[in-house]
């Protein structure tokens, strides 16, 4: 192959010798998930945006 750099033996091999790092858990939903939620809460249920006025008043 003209213009290759190096050989295709060696294609991969730092990558298969590094340890394998486990990926951490997610904290809360994923994008899609969180949007499809915001869409049923904000559109089709038509739930104001935002904490509720209930909960402002009775922390006080």
């Amino acid at each position: 192959m003209a213009g290759s750099h190096g050989s295709l033996t060696k294609a991969g091999k730092v990558r298969n010798q590094t340890p394998r790092v486990e990926a951490r858990p997610r904290k809360g939903l994923t994008p899609s998930l969180r949007n499809k939620r915001n869409f049923i809460k904000r559109i089709e249920r038509g739930l104001p945006v935002g904490q509720p006025e209930y909960r402002r008043d009775s922390r006080r």
